[in-house]
């Protein structure tokens, strides 16, 4: 298992789902992680979980969505952790609907979460990060292909595996990796419905090489490996954990 001692990680949308699975096999590993979302009772509930368990873990309650709100909690978080080694942007919105019912509005809504949040942490969190440091960003197997129904989150999280190579560029003289991890279809609590769906079970089964939706645990081990020194020289890159979707006919 990697070792992480020492080293101290944001989680952004970590109060469930993938980013508590990531804030708990992270904190498994020895880090202490700082689990962010926008309900501090959620948070509250999730760092007792964690704290349960013996994991070292504290709070970042913020709205990304509200960039002078995140400022000043991103300061207060700093006052209390003035080094960041791992930053793992996990937290997004979805809204799926087609072109002719996505106005404006939503769309730039879909991009603050989902790109401009991201970009805003990196560029704030820039000195705090020691050389050496690690950002994993997590994307979507939605980055790489597309569906109808769908535009605005396809081109957040395009976006998304874009800047994350360019951050590569920009970070990589100072020994910082910059990586994205892509899930695909994963059981969390979003996914409750479609996961009840045996008509999307069944697609699963004949479009993947695993033949199943996958469980929030199993996203762990590759944002791990990223977070850890056995990846100093793996940057800029999109891995995605989708069972094979997007390898199979």
């Amino acid at each position: 298992m990697t070792d992480l001692k020492g080293r101290t990680a944001l989680i952004t949308g970590a109060a469930k789902g993938l980013g508590l699975a990531i804030a708990k096999g992270l904190a498994a590993r020895g880090g202490h992680v700082v689990i962010h979302g926008r309900s501090q009772a959620a948070l509250d509930s999730a760092a007792a979980e964690l704290a349960a368990e013996g994991l070292a873990v504290s709070t970042f309650a913020a709205d990304l969505a509200d960039e002078d709100a995140t400022a000043q909690a991103l300061d207060a978080l700093l006052a209390r952790h003035p080094r960041i080694d791992i930053l793992v942007n996990n937290a997004g919105l979805r809204d799926r609907r087609p072109l002719d019912a996505l106005d404006r509005a939503a769309f730039r809504a879909l991009l603050e979460v989902n790109l401009v949040a991201p970009f805003d942490l990196v560029r704030r969190l820039a000195r705090h990060i020691p050389d050496g440091g690690r950002i994993v960003n997590i994307t979507s197997i939605a980055g790489s292909i597309a569906r109808a129904g769908d535009p605005g989150y396809i081109a957040t999280k395009g976006g998304l595996e874009a800047l994350t190579r360019a951050l590569a560029a920009e970070f990589g003289p100072r020994g910082i990796t910059v990586n994205a991890v892509a899930p695909g279809f994963f059981a969390t609590e979003a996914n409750a419905g479609l996961v009840a769906d045996p008509g999307i079970a069944g697609m699963l089964a004949q479009r993947t090489s695993i033949g199943r939706w996958g469980v929030p645990d199993e996203l762990v081990g590759a944002v791990a490996f990223l977070c850890s020194p056995e990846a100093a020289y793996v940057t800029g890159v999109t891995l995605p954990v989708d069972g094979g979707y997007l390898a199979h006919f």
